[in-house]
């Protein structure tokens, strides 16, 4: 820091704006390397606060009121473990190799495909049960991650 400050204070060259871009850019790396670190040397608070993620996702989508609700967002959840979204997302990264979108929307399926197939629920019902605003949105979600429409999941069952 007191060689990044004393480039700065000098002046003395042409080197030193490429001097001063290469001290924040190794200030930056450091920054990012203990960012990063505390992952690996805090496994225990990750695995806590990845289980309590789960808790309430599970808990979400047990709410009957998913209409009223919505679809989950990463914001939600992030506000209601106090840390920022950005932070969940490198977090679950780390841990799963998912995004925290990714694994809200895979366990959106895993729902879905639960009421595909133990359900008589139509797919619209299914669609706004889960939050959606439009079964075709729920219906494109689906056939993207699945490759198969979700009457062709149902289907696929009989």
């Amino acid at each position: 820091m007191q060689n990044l400050q004393q480039e700065i204070e000098a002046m003395i060259d042409n080197y030193t704006q490429d001097l001063v871009v290469s001290h924040l850019d190794l200030l930056v790396n450091y920054c990012n390397r203990f960012y990063n670190r505390q992952f690996i040397t805090r496994k225990k608070a990750s695995n806590d606060l990845f289980l309590k993620f789960e808790d309430l996702l599970n808990a979400y989508y047990q709410n009957d009121d998913l209409t009223v609700s919505g679809l989950p967002t990463v914001h939600y959840f992030a506000e209601k473990l106090f840390v920022s979204a950005h932070y969940l997302n490198d977090m679950l990264k780390n841990l799963t190799g998912q995004t925290t979108q990714q694994h809200i929307q895979n366990q959106l399926l895993e729902k879905a495909k639960e009421l595909l197939s133990t359900t008589e629920l139509s797919v619209s019902e299914i669609a706004y049960q889960l939050g959606f605003e439009y079964p075709q949105s729920f219906n494109k979600v689906f056939k993207n991650k699945t490759n198969q429409t979700p009457l062709e999941f149902r289907q696929s069952f009989n």
